[in-house]
């Protein structure tokens, strides 16, 4: 039986299928009309549609352009499914998804107007669910400038003709559910703008991304049953101000280029940082990115992690892996910027929408990408949610922000007239220091225990003071003067480095500033700068003793600890993100590989006693967990300073930044109360089993009564040459 037409005006109908329609689902689908339901399907390239009901199955008639329509008897809408034939194929049962109403509710409208949607994930993006008793995906997009939104993918051959989304009024979002979809399809958003271009679009909330060259966003849903309950109730416990942290940086398609997938690392990496003693791991960005040459810097696809190595319940075994071997995990996060590319984020619905409209806000100078409208509530809100998303999506620890400097500063890399002022005249980013303040205040709100962190070069005030005292609120922030200051000191020949005292002593001028992180992180060992032990002067001997000194002084300055990989072990070469560590200089067969493990070894030890020594971590963020002894002997090359544990305990650091070995060296010590005065060698960065010459205290030193450097007892000590030595009270 054929139905009476339903017929559509022409005008509406060129509308619809050109997408440019604000509303499909006020035409299609079922509709009471006068004389009965009106029944209108969008099908392109179909010969034939039948409805069938429960009185029985009915031809609808072909209108125009792929639209059929019918009139069945009785005002109110009946249950009904589609038989769809298209040429040379068999009917295909399917539901319709213009009969259901939005799967977004009134309160996610009302939560992403007003930018404070904590959960953004789970209202935008695609979904699978069940809706009105029938499977499928729900998709939902922000796009408040485009005149029409249509979903495509390889469900309907590119071609959204037939799927036309619904715009949700204000709010700016086109949402529509698509009957039958699963897991696993690929789709992207055809906007249709005001200019009258077809953009074809990622899905900003995408949850999982092709792996590159391709750009489609994918269905995805997960099930994963995480096994780290332990960890995440003691990690809601933590203090990180008053706890160790010892953080190995990896890139992680590079760490091991063998391993090419998340859970294959999984059974490497976590065995390899528990001999190390690391406490953490900081991933360079896992966010989608279309290059990898940018190392993940350039991210178009937020909430996805790459899909180079797996999927995203893959890398959530890799996270749940290194959580239940003790270690955790901190990801590098990208808010300070985004790529051009066209299928991402840039001009998403043809005008400027993540990004500022005035171009002098609007372009990075530095990489060619685009910056976020920080002032603007929904992008404020897609980051912000994007934070949390990966502490609770994926249980990360921590985030490290990337380029906040970039972000604070509206002249940064801009000369003269090439930036806009704030409203008070000045170069602070307000808004970016608002979103800031946001984003940390909620991350710390919802995921207890997790720590950001802030890569700041500057001396902005108050980077990790609390929100509510006025400061951005980060937990921890990167000493980059302390790294470059450290540097230009290690790097100058030991007859040179008298003049330049001052800067590895400097640090301790405003060490208690902020909350640091002492990183030599990937940005020291790329672009010409050389590996870390390169950097050093000298022979080779002498170059990885100066390593060996500089990561035992490192290891006992105030703050926490960052080495990124190869640089536990030497390599001499700077990190190739297409080759990876230069692990072969441990293979036995390679003529120096005991002088690299002797160095990898060095850095497993600094790492456990670190952790056994609550003196080098417990008043890390105080001036009363640390004493200068002699901070002053330029001409000898010399530092020795006291750290302190919160009950007083000591631990006093050496370092002899000189080639020369000193005899009879009197330092001073602090008197331990009750005890005989005792000390002994916790660490000496020039034993023979680091690759050092062996030159030391091997037994216990016994503190004289004799004041020295501002202390009751001194003893004459043997410090070896380009070495960092440590001393405890004799157990």
């Amino acid at each position: 039986m054929r139905l009476p037409e339903a017929p559509l005006p022409p005008a509406e109908v060129d509308r619809l299928v050109g997408g440019q329609h604000h509303d499909p689902h006020a035409l299609l689908g079922a509709h009471p009309v006068h004389g009965g339901t009106a029944i209108r399907v969008l099908r392109p390239f179909a010969e034939r549609v039948v409805v069938e009901t429960t009185h029985g199955p009915a031809e609808l008639t072909h209108q125009q352009s792929g639209l059929f329509t019918g009139l069945v008897a009785g005002g109110e809408p009946p249950e009904y499914t589609l038989l769809v034939t298209y040429p040379d194929g068999e009917p295909l049962r399917q539901h319709d998804g213009y009969r259901t109403p939005p799967t977004l509710g009134e309160l996610d409208l009302h939560l992403i107007s007003e930018g404070r949607h904590e959960q953004l994930w789970r209202a935008l993006g695609s979904h699978v669910r069940t809706v009105d008793g029938v499977a499928g995906t729900a998709f939902a997009v922000w796009a408040p400038n485009a005149v029409g939104v249509r979903l495509i993918g390889g469900f309907n051959h590119w071609n959204g003709t037939g799927h036309p989304m619904r715009s949700l009024g204000s709010s700016g979002i086109w949402e529509l559910f698509v009957p039958g979809l699963a897991e696993g399809a690929t789709y992207k958003y055809e906007v249709h703008t005001r200019q009258g271009w077809v953009l074809d679009k990622a899905d900003p909330l995408a949850r999982a991304a092709q792996c590159p060259p391709g750009t489609a966003s994918v269905v995805t849903s997960s099930d994963y049953a995480w096994q780290d309950g332990e960890w995440m109730a003691r990690r809601a416990r933590a203090a990180h101000h008053r706890a160790p942290m010892s953080v190995y940086e990896l890139h992680l398609p590079s760490w091991r280029p063998d391993l090419t997938t998340y859970r294959a690392i999984a059974e490497e990496l976590p065995r390899y940082l528990q001999e190390l003693n690391f406490t953490h791991v900081e991933l360079m960005p896992v966010m989608e990115h279309p290059f990898g040459g940018s190392w993940g810097y350039q991210v178009s696809g937020y909430y996805a992690p790459t899909a180079r190595l797996g999927g995203p319940d893959d890398f959530r075994y890799l996270v749940d892996t290194l959580h239940r071997h003790g270690i955790g995990v901190i990801v590098d996060w990208v808010p300070a910027h985004f790529p051009k590319d066209d299928f991402a984020l840039a001009r998403f619905d043809g005008e400027p929408l993540y990004e500022p409209a005035d171009p002098l806000r609007a372009e990075h100078p530095d990489w060619g990408t685009l910056e976020f409208d920080y002032g603007r509530k929904e992008v404020r809100n897609f980051l912000v949610a994007n934070a949390v998303y990966w502490c609770e999506e994926f249980h990360v620890d921590g985030l490290r922000v990337d380029a906040v400097a970039s972000m604070l500063y509206l002249d940064y890399s801009r000369e003269g007239g090439d930036w806009t002022p704030n409203r008070f005249g000045g170069r602070e980013n307000l808004d970016a220091a608002s979103f800031l303040q946001e984003m940390n205040a909620t991350v710390y709100r919802r995921c207890p225990g997790a720590v950001t962190i802030a890569e700041e070069s500057t001396a902005w005030d108050g980077v990790t003071r609390p929100t509510d005292a006025g400061g951005l609120g980060f937990g921890l922030k990167w000493n980059m003067g302390w790294m470059h200051d450290s540097l230009v000191y290690m790097s100058k020949e030991p007859v040179h480095r008298k003049y330049h005292h001052n800067e590895i002593t400097f640090s301790m001028v405003y060490a208690y500033s902020e909350n640091y992180v002492l990183p030599i992180s990937h940005d020291e060992v790329v672009h010409g700068k050389r590996a870390l032990v390169s950097k050093m002067p000298g022979d080779w001997w002498q170059q990885r003793a100066n390593h060996r000194a500089y990561l035992g002084f490192m290891w006992s300055h105030p703050g926490k600890q960052l080495l990124f990989m190869g640089q536990e072990f030497a390599q001499g070469a700077e990190w190739d993100h297409e080759q990876g560590p230069q692990w072969w200089v441990l293979d036995e067969r390679w003529p120096a590989h005991e002088e690299h493990l002797g160095v990898r070894r060095l850095v497993r030890d600094l790492n456990r006693r670190y952790l056994d020594t609550p003196a080098l971590w417990e008043l890390d963020t105080v001036p009363e967990g640390f004493r200068w002894l002699d901070g002053g002997a330029a001409e000898d090359n010399l530092l020795s300073f006291v750290r302190y544990a919160a009950d007083g305990s000591p631990l006093v650091a050496v370092c002899n930044f000189s080639p020369v070995v000193r005899h009879g060296h009197r330092v001073g010590l602090p008197r331990l109360a009750g005890r005989d005065q005792l000390w002994e060698e916790a660490l000496n960065t020039d034993a023979e089993e680091y690759g050092g010459s062996g030159v030391g205290n091997s037994h216990p030193v016994k503190a004289e009564p004799v004041e020295w450097d501002g202390q009751p007892r001194s003893a004459e000590l043997v410090l070896p040459p380009l070495s960092t030595v440590w001393l405890r009270p004799a157990r």
